[in-house]
């Protein structure tokens, strides 16, 4: 028996390589049952329920057979559009839902029931389909809710801007209306909503015209506000949208978000500091780096840092960054002639501003400070002290060097 233990050892290495006691999945279910799926699945929602609109679009009359047909009786036509309404409607649903926005996930929450209700109501069997894949996707959103957690970020001017134009068309619809008496064309909710459309779009078929003083004055005030509200509200949106594919492309950030900094930390330029300072500060505050370098400042802006591609020197370019409303501004370039001119530029936007500098040369530290500098660190300094207390074995903290350099 004693013979036997040398071989026991290789024995269990054996069995260690060439059996698994770990159970290995013949099928991975998290790659089918996971968001891009679930967004898939929804792209397929969306081009099943356009096909079967289509297919009613093309018949004279749907059949409402199903067993919820009666309750929507005599409601044919409105079905034959129902299918490419909510084709585009959740066409649209899908590009939220592939960028993870949570306003989407939400309405797709509400659109496929409602686009399921279509199988119910014709009982076609060319629209078993749809139901199918709704009741497929449906429980997916449920479980993959959390990725799907992205804001929609609007500014105050944006969200005023919208609840004009949907106020326009209220305005609108209530007046026509309320008014029919004097509209030809104009007996129900339909014409109303319809005429308001017709009209604030300028196409004006004249199927709907009216007919006294008060309800002349009251189209032309439909005409100019809604043109009104459509130019500012689509603006608002497009134009920032724009803005940020712009600044995508550049590293940089747009005019809409650089308003929105507040109590945040300018760091100017880009060195070899640049990255552990960001990862001590990036929990603690919001942070802007200033740096001429388009490389670096795509990556930044990749890595989710506030980015401004522009001089760091100039004035002008720390005011569009908000210096007068920041904590504070760290000068980190690599040269420190430019630091000065950084320092100057920080000092004469905002006088206040407290502004911390890294010399790159110690004999330098005093010219720093000369200009404006509240601290001025030497990161070679402090980098050769701690090497230094290192290997001896002390423990002296990095702010005691700190303390010692300024």
């Amino acid at each position: 028996m004693a013979g036997d233990s040398p071989d026991r050892p290789a024995d269990s290495a054996l069995e260690e390589l060439f059996y698994h006691t770990d159970s290995v999945p013949f099928v991975y279910w998290r790659e089918f049952t996971g968001a891009k799926t679930t967004v898939l699945l929804t792209a397929t929602i969306a081009v099943l329920s356009f096909i079967v609109g289509l297919s009613d679009l093309s018949q004279q009359s749907v059949q409402l057979d199903g067993p919820l047909a009666v309750f929507l009786p005599g409601s044919t036509e409105l079905i034959r559009l129902y299918g490419v309404f909510f084709a585009f409607l959740i066409a649209g649903l899908t590009v939220g839902l592939q960028r993870q926005k949570r306003v989407a996930w939400y309405t797709t929450m509400i659109a496929l029931p409602l686009v399921a209700l279509l199988p119910l109501l014709t009982a076609d069997a060319t629209d078993v389909p749809l139901f199918l894949f709704v009741g497929l996707t449906y429980p997916l959103l449920l479980w993959n809710r959390s990725k799907f957690d992205e804001s929609v970020d609007l500014s105050a001017f944006q969200l005023a801007a919208l609840a004009s134009f949907v106020g326009v068309q209220v305005y609108g619809t209530v007046g026509a209306y309320v008014m029919q008496e004097n509209y030809t064309g104009i007996k129900t909710w339909t014409d109303a909503f319809y005429y308001i459309i017709v009209t604030g779009t300028t196409v004006g078929y004249g199927d709907a015209t009216p007919t006294g003083q008060v309800t002349k004055l009251f189209t032309l005030s439909v005409i100019v506000l809604g043109t009104a509200a459509f130019t500012i509200a689509s603006g608002s949106l497009l134009i920032p949208a724009i803005e940020s594919r712009i600044s995508n492309a550049f590293g940089n950030m747009t005019a809409s978000e650089l308003t929105l900094l507040e109590d945040h930390v300018l760091v100017l330029g880009y060195g070899d500091v640049t990255e552990p300072l960001l990862d001590e500060l990036e929990p603690k505050t919001d942070l802007v780096v200033v740096t001429t370098d388009s490389d670096t400042a795509t990556e930044l802006k990749d890595e989710g840092v506030n980015v401004v591609t522009d001089d760091p020197t100039d004035t002008e370019t720390l005011r569009e960054a908000r210096i007068d409303t920041a904590r504070g501004v760290v000068i980190a370039t690599e040269d420190d002639a430019q630091d000065v001119m950084a320092i100057l530029a920080a000092k004469q936007a905002n006088p206040d501003i407290r502004v911390v500098a890294a010399a790159n040369d110690q004999q330098h530290i005093d010219k720093l400070e000369g200009v404006g500098a509240d601290a001025v660190i030497s990161p070679t300094v402090i980098g050769g002290r701690m090497l230094g207390r290192s290997v001896l074995g002390e423990a002296e903290s990095l702010l005691d060097d700190a303390d010692d350099v300024e």
